[in-house]
């Protein structure tokens, strides 16, 4: 994706075929559950820099999610925009352009996380300490406890950085959330699929993340390794379900 920015100067006027392809990235953002009803937008300093465009166009774009009720605005200290809707009928072509436009790219990265969580994980039951496995097991308590949707997003969220942080390998985390943030503009929070299958996701996340807080506690870095290998491909499993919604 190319920069609409010249220098530091931004073109007073971005490009309408630009601002399609933002506002069909975060109408997809919403859809396959980047960002959940209830959950605030970055500003669109820190969405210009992710998409690699103009605020301007981050700006023209949210406007028109605004005007199709999927945002609403606040201001104020605590303001920003706040996704209202996830996915209305109106939202499947946009998912089905950027989804299609961006698959190769997503299925080859996704393949990388997978492969790269389970190195990770792997690492992280050789190196724990008994401060990581108290951590883990609090932080499986709260997804456990978690509502469905924003809740078990955001518990999920601090159970995979608590995952990476025990393995000790700075570089690895780094570049995990690297590719992470190719997938999800949210990273490192993971996306969390449409509202249909959700909760059937979310208890398949449990069963997921009991099974590897346990190799992990235990030292079984094999284990530990086929288990978060496993878990990273729901991923790719939620984007392949949301392309099938949008009717491609």
């Amino acid at each position: 994706m190319g920069d609409d920015r010249t220098g530091s100067l931004e073109r007073p006027i971005a490009s309408t075929s630009r601002i399609d392809e933002i506002s069909d990235r975060l109408i997809t953002a919403i859809a396959i559950g980047e960002y959940l009803p209830g959950s605030r937008l970055p500003s669109e300093r820190a969405l210009a820099e992710s998409l690699r465009v103009g605020r301007m166009t981050v700006r023209a774009a949210l406007a028109r999610l605004v005007e199709r009720g999927l945002l609403e605005t606040q201001r104020g200290r605590d303001g920003g925009s706040f996704v209202r809707d996830q996915w209305p009928t109106s939202s499947s072509a946009s998912v089905r352009r950027t989804l299609s436009a961006r698959w190769e790219s997503l299925r080859d990265t996704s393949e990388a996380l997978s492969r790269l969580y389970g190195v990770i994980s792997g690492i992280a039951a050789e190196n724990r300490t008994e401060h990581d496995i108290t951590l883990l097991h609090a932080r499986l308590d709260a997804f456990r406890n978690a509502g469905s949707g924003l809740p078990s997003q955001k518990a999920d969220e601090l159970l995979h950085l608590a995952i990476l942080d025990a393995a000790r390998n700075a570089t690895l985390r780094d570049v995990i959330i690297e590719l992470e943030s190719r997938i999800s503009i949210a990273a490192p929070a993971h996306l969390w699929g449409s509202p249909d299958g959700m909760k059937t996701m979310e208890a398949r996340a449990l069963v997921d993340h009991i099974n590897l807080v346990e190799a992990i506690s235990a030292g079984n870095a094999d284990e530990a390794s086929a288990i978060g290998r496993q878990h990273a491909k729901i991923d790719i499993e939620l984007l392949e379900s949301a392309l099938k919604q949008a009717g491609s």
